[in-house]
C-alpha cells in the first residue's frame, strides 16, 4: 500500500513540476505567434531580426535590414517578439554592474632609472 501511495506522489511531483510548465510555454509561444502583425519587430529561433511585412495562415513575411531584404519564414521559427539579446539577463546585470566600476590603470614600471643608470656606464 505505501509502495503504490509513494508511486501517486512521485508522478503528481513529476506532472506539477515537469509536464504542467512546458504545456504552459508551448501555449504561449502559441498564443505569441498566432498574435503576430504587421510592424512588430521579432527575433527567429536562429537569431536573425527583422520587422514584419505580411502574414499568412503559416508564414510571414519580414525585411532584415534598411536595404530591404525580404524572408519567407514559417510561424513556429519565431522565437521572440523584440529584439532578443542574451537568454541570460542575470548574467547581463552582472558585466553592467562590472562595466559601471572604473578600472585601475595598472602602475608602469618605473624603467626610466635604470636605462639611465647604464647610459652613464657607457660614458664613463
Amino acid at each position: 500500500m505505501e509502495t503504490i501511495v509513494m508511486l501517486v506522489l512521485m508522478l503528481a511531483v513529476f506532472y506539477f513540476m515537469l509536464i504542467r510548465p512546458e504545456n504552459k510555454r508551448k501555449k504561449q509561444a502559441q498564443e505569441m505567434r498566432d498574435s503576430l502583425k504587421k510592424g512588430d519587430k521579432i527575433t527567429t529561433i536562429g537569431g536573425i531580426v527583422g520587422t514584419i511585412v505580411k502574414v499568412n495562415n503559416d508564414t510571414i513575411v519580414i525585411e532584415t535590414s534598411d536595404d530591404r531584404v525580404r524572408m519567407e519564414l514559417t510561424k513556429w521559427a519565431v522565437s521572440t517578439t523584440g529584439v532578443q539579446t542574451s537568454d541570460q539577463p542575470e548574467n547581463k546585470k552582472k558585466t553592467k554592474e562590472l562595466s559601471d566600476e572604473v578600472p585601475e590603470e595598472p602602475e608602469a614600471p618605473e624603467a626610466a632609472p635604470a636605462i639611465e643608470e647604464s647610459a652613464e656606464k657607457e660614458e664613463n
